[in-house]
């Protein structure tokens, strides 16, 4: 890349074997069906299912779409004043092809992003730094794990990976930005950029996985009984008072319904975090285009939708995201985001379904604590000494911590008939 600062958007480096690597300032510079044959190269675009309930890499992530990032930049999501500049790198082969990708974003702040380092940046401040800009490749606003290097299968894929890596870093410099953070990646992609000079992070989430059940009792079955009685009746008492239940996906997803479901969103958003991130064209745009890869999972009463939960389909997950509320019903939150989640995943023969961040509440109802990647460049020598020590310390202490969980989960420790 250019040593110029902003020039270099624009510009390509030389890298081995004819590589070259240039930054863009918006996915739509780059055509859907070369920026998808590098994120879901694998990927049936007609929807194919797992062939089984094996724990195998994401052959489809919507979130790494191209049409999922667009609809992030075309609802202005992100771009603009929202402190996520976009920035994706590109890698070409001689033949002006593209070999590998990162959807990667020029940040200002760090919210958003589900993987906190607040604490690093205001250390940095008392030492006299700048922590921001930093570069943020992930799927913003989405803690799924999935992959951030984006590579081509082909002869070349493995000197692709490592112009990409060497690009961020570059990119890094060129932005005066204070270091790389590639969040939620795989864990063979964080490994490999451990291999690059990275500083790995843990943390857990809690995920549900289907071995194979043929329905949701089936399911319950593999609970001790006490924590399946606990769910028949959050179950039953979710529905008391006239509340029905409805999977809405395709042609179901029309703009009334994104209307109801957007204030649903708005409602919980503006609880938690102030201002929600997501505008209401984003579901709009997200809904034309990947209508057969979202599912709402909405609830009605007398007549009115009063609650709803978005879910993304990937081709072996189904990933929990956003949910919402204008009235308020015991258990409604954990039926529409867990207990129907796992009613889809098992009818669509799904191996596992992500339930976003946090949430140690999840355990009893089947979802394990599972471990998620981060991986860090940090320019600054000092700085990364004293991130490193302490991420030594924090992978130690998740380690332990979801051993511990584990310990409390639901499940039957075998496979003795139990007493209800």
């Amino acid at each position: 890349m250019s040593n110029d600062k902003r020039p270099q958007q624009d510009r390509a480096c030389q890298a081995a074997n004819e590589l070259s690597v240039v930054a863009v300032k918006a996915i739509g510079e780059v055509p859907a069906a070369a920026w998808d044959a590098c994120a879901n190269p694998q990927s049936d675009p007609q929807h194919s299912k797992p062939n089984s309930s094996e724990h195998q890499e994401e052959a489809y992530n919507p979130f790494i779409s191209h049409n999922f990032l667009s609809a992030l930049e075309r609802s202005k999501s992100v771009g603009g004043r929202t402190g996520w500049l976009v920035q994706h790198l590109l890698v070409r082969g001689a033949d002006g092809s593209f070999a590998a990708a990162a959807p990667c974003y020029l940040k200002s702040h760090s919210r958003g992003e589900y993987v906190f380092d607040h604490g690093w940046a205001e250390a940095y401040a008392h030492a006299g730094g700048n922590y921001y800009p930093k570069l943020q490749v992930a799927a913003p606003f989405t803690p799924a794990t999935g992959r951030r290097l984006l590579v081509r299968p082909g002869p070349h894929a493995d000197e692709a990976r490592r112009a990409l890596v060497a690009g961020l870093i570059e990119l890094c410099r060129l932005d005066d930005a204070s270091g790389v953070h590639v969040t939620f990646a795989t864990e063979a992609e964080s490994r490999f950029l451990s291999e690059q000079g990275f500083l790995q992070r843990t943390d857990q989430q809690f995920h549900w996985e289907n071995p194979g059940y043929s329905s949701f009792d089936d399911f319950l079955g593999a609970l001790a009984a006490r924590k399946r009685k606990t769910i028949r009746r959050e179950r039953n008492e979710a529905l008391a008072n006239g509340i029905t239940v409805h999977w809405l996906t395709g042609s179901d997803l029309t703009e009334d319904v994104w209307d109801h479901f957007f204030a649903f969103y708005m409602e919980t958003g503006s609880r938690k975090w102030g201002r929600p991130y997501l505008t209401r064209e984003f579901f709009s745009l997200a809904g034309e285009t990947m209508r057969d890869r979202i599912l709402l999972v909405m609830a009605k009463r007398n007549g009115r939708w009063i609650a709803g939960a978005i879910n993304f389909i990937g081709s072996h997950t189904l990933f929990g995201r956003h949910w919402g509320a204008v009235e308020h019903h015991p258990f409604l939150h954990f039926e529409l985001c867990y207990y129907q989640a796992i009613d889809f995943a098992i009818a669509q023969k799904l191996p596992r379904v992500e339930a976003g961040a946090q949430g140690e509440h999840k355990i009893a109802r089947g979802y394990m604590p599972t471990t998620t990647y981060s991986s860090h460049y940090i320019a600054d020598p000092a700085l990364r000494r004293a991130i490193a020590d302490y991420l030594n310390r924090e992978r130690a202490y998740v380690a332990a911590a979801g051993a511990e969980l584990a310990a409390t989960g639901p499940y039957r420790q075998n496979l003795a008939v139990e007493t209800e």
